[in-house]
């Protein structure tokens, strides 16, 4: 018997299933972090990396477990960021709804930008700001369309992306079991291990990493986005946030270790997709024309379109690795934000009468929920010492100091009207 479909008081409806929440996570997760940004990090860390992933994986866990725990309580809410205005007051709920927008739209400016470099795998010749401004359009069409199917469009992306990585492993896997050969030489795991250091090129250069693998990261808050309109809340809460993400791991960490093997580290270009690579050193051109088209998938999300334009205007000046990584800077930057407003969040929601001591509890809170305020911080502070994270790390404070004083400023205001 399926289960009953409940409007909620706004309206929607309470009918996404478990596959299509964390799908959409998942989905809204995997994107140009991995497809894109991995040879950049790779390159920087060698096989490294990974520890890299597995230790922001597990920063993740706890703030997604912190959320969890809130919507557990409360599964009504439909954002993280209404209990943000609830527990730290509507002034910071307000800053941090607009400070999560310019974070979002800088992702879109992210996927845009990549969507250029995968384009131009097919033409070389033709500018990265003309393909943008193409898929801007395009994009904003379908999604305006697509609108009401966002579920089940989400669902089949997810799809896509995860289909992509799968195939990729099989790849590597028979590559091998049969000792292949490329240009580069055997596909061998002694490809991770050979001439291997902790620090390869550098501690610097392992730290750079952690934004770029940051940014990998973001947007699997997109589990708790769908919780409202989830048909079985509190079951699904705890699926999502235990499962989602170890999933997610799975999927970085097996792709990493097949890119590695097939192409040694320290022959990966950092500035073209692996999975392309991979594909034409396994002999697959075919099979590396269609990667980049799956690749171009994880570009399909929302724009909002006046500010992404800004995209195509940093192409025609900066090369367009530069521009990505900027972007994702700020973006990272913007998300450092709310993460961190979430976790204190949470700790309000700790000492409030709303705490549920037999609810979904983050495990050992007094001391995960510190440390992870404390690593975002370390996080935030490191992109002073990365030269292209500068400029988004100081337009992060200055937004924080400026939005949020304006916002200050306009709440008491409206307070001192509503005694008047």
């Amino acid at each position: 018997m399926k289960p009953k479909i409940v409007k909620n008081q706004d309206g929607t409806m309470r009918s996404l299933s478990n596959r299509h929440v964390q799908m959409i996570a998942i989905g809204g997760t995997i994107g140009t972090g991995l497809f894109l940004g991995s040879g950049s990090t790779i390159s920087k860390t060698g096989p490294s990396v990974m520890l890299v992933y597995l230790i922001l994986g597990l920063f993740f866990f706890f703030m997604m477990r912190a959320i969890g725990e809130m919507f557990y309580a409360d599964p009504t809410q439909h954002t993280f960021v209404s209990f943000i205005s609830r527990y730290l007051g509507p002034t910071i709920g307000h800053f941090t709804g607009w400070t999560y927008w310019i974070g979002l739209v800088f992702v879109c400016m992210a996927e845009l930008t990549a969507t250029a470099t995968y384009v131009q795998y097919w033409l070389p010749s033709v500018p990265a700001w003309i393909i943008e401004l193409v898929f801007l359009g395009i994009l904003v069409s379908v999604n305006l369309i697509a609108a009401r199917l966002f579920g089940e469009a989400e669902f089949w992306f997810a799809m896509i992306k995860i289909i992509a990585i799968i195939a990729m492993i099989l790849t590597g896997v028979f590559m091998l079991i049969n000792h292949s050969v490329t240009p580069l030489g055997h596909v061998s795991l002694t490809n991770i291990s050979h001439d291997y250091t902790l620090f390869p090129h550098g501690i610097f250069n392992f730290i750079a990493a952690f934004p770029m693998v940051f940014f990998a990261f973001q947007g699997i808050e997109f589990v708790s986005i769908t919780i409202g309109e989830a048909k079985s809340p509190h079951t699904v809460i705890k699926k999502a946030v235990n499962e989602t993400l170890l999933r997610i791991l799975l999927f970085y960490i097996g792709a990493l270790v097949v890119i590695m093997i097939i192409i040694p580290w320290t022959s990966l270009s950092a500035n073209s997709s692996p999975f392309v690579q991979v594909f034409k050193l396994a002999g697959f051109p075919a099979a590396a024309a269609t990667i980049n088209f799956v690749v171009l998938t994880s570009a399909a999300i929302a724009f909002t379109a006046l500010l992404v334009l800004i995209t195509p205007i940093m192409s025609l000046t900066t090369a367009i690795s530069s521009v990505f990584t900027i972007v994702t800077g700020v973006s990272s930057d913007m998300y450092i934000i709310v993460y961190t407003l979430t976790l204190v969040a949470h700790r309000r929601y700790r000492a409030s009468t709303d705490f549920l001591p037999n609810g979904f509890i983050m495990p050992w809170y007094k001391i995960t929920s510190p440390l992870t305020i404390l690593f975002f911080g370390i996080i935030f502070i490191s992109l002073f010492f990365i030269p292209e994270d500068i400029v988004g790390a100081v337009g992060a404070i200055c937004w924080t100091l400026i939005f949020g004083g304006i916002e200050f400023l306009r709440q008491g205001k409206t307070n001192l009207n509503n005694t008047n």
